[in-house]
């Protein structure tokens, strides 16, 4: 469930179906588990943003306005907080949009993510053998604010059989990321 802090008082809305992204088919076909994930929370175009997951905080001062957003989201993001038990609590989260009007959000991970699916579109055959029992590993959930949109994403590193860069030996795995939710306030 969403709660979306109107001025004045907490709304609470279900989460809509139309805010989230279907996996891809292979995620189905090839179910990869996880009971932990890593985590990590960016703002973009926002003034004073605060996000509080966990241990993570995002702390921006009140009047401070975040940067627009890298072009290559995925290789400019890290610092994580590793192995969260999934999932302890929804992500608050308090903003400014560009416009000047305040936000305040609870994002829910554990709805977002119910059925603990590692998103991935590797085949079996073309996956090495690297996890044993019923879970897979701890997938990285990325949270983005960028203005008036809240987004959530998900990747994890699966080894491959083959170079998935011809000539590259340091390219035997993919690590996709997926957008997984995307609400816009």
């Amino acid at each position: 469930m969403t709660l979306i802090l109107a001025p004045g008082s907490w709304a609470m809305s279900s989460l809509d179906n139309s805010d989230f992204r279907q996996p891809p088919a292979l995620t189905r076909e090839v179910p990869l588990h996880f009971v932990r994930h890593n985590f990590a929370a960016h703002c973009y175009n926002a003034i004073g943003c605060k996000i509080v997951y966990y241990m993570r905080e995002v702390d921006n001062a009140p009047d401070q306005v975040s940067p627009p957003p890298p072009a290559d989201l995925k290789h400019a993001w890290g610092g994580y907080d590793l192995a969260i038990p999934s999932f302890p609590c929804p992500v608050e989260v308090r903003w400014k949009s560009l416009d000047g009007v305040p936000h305040d959000a609870k994002v829910d991970l554990d709805a977002i993510f119910k059925d603990r699916l590692i998103w991935h579109n590797v085949p079996k055959a073309d996956m090495t053998d690297f996890y044993e029992g019923p879970v897979a590993g701890e997938p990285d959930i990325n949270l983005e604010v960028d203005d008036r949109t809240i987004s959530v994403y998900i990747s994890m590193f699966i080894p491959t059989k083959m170079e998935q860069i011809p000539g590259n030996k340091y390219s035997y795995g993919r690590d996709d990321m997926f957008l997984a939710w995307r609400h816009t306030y």
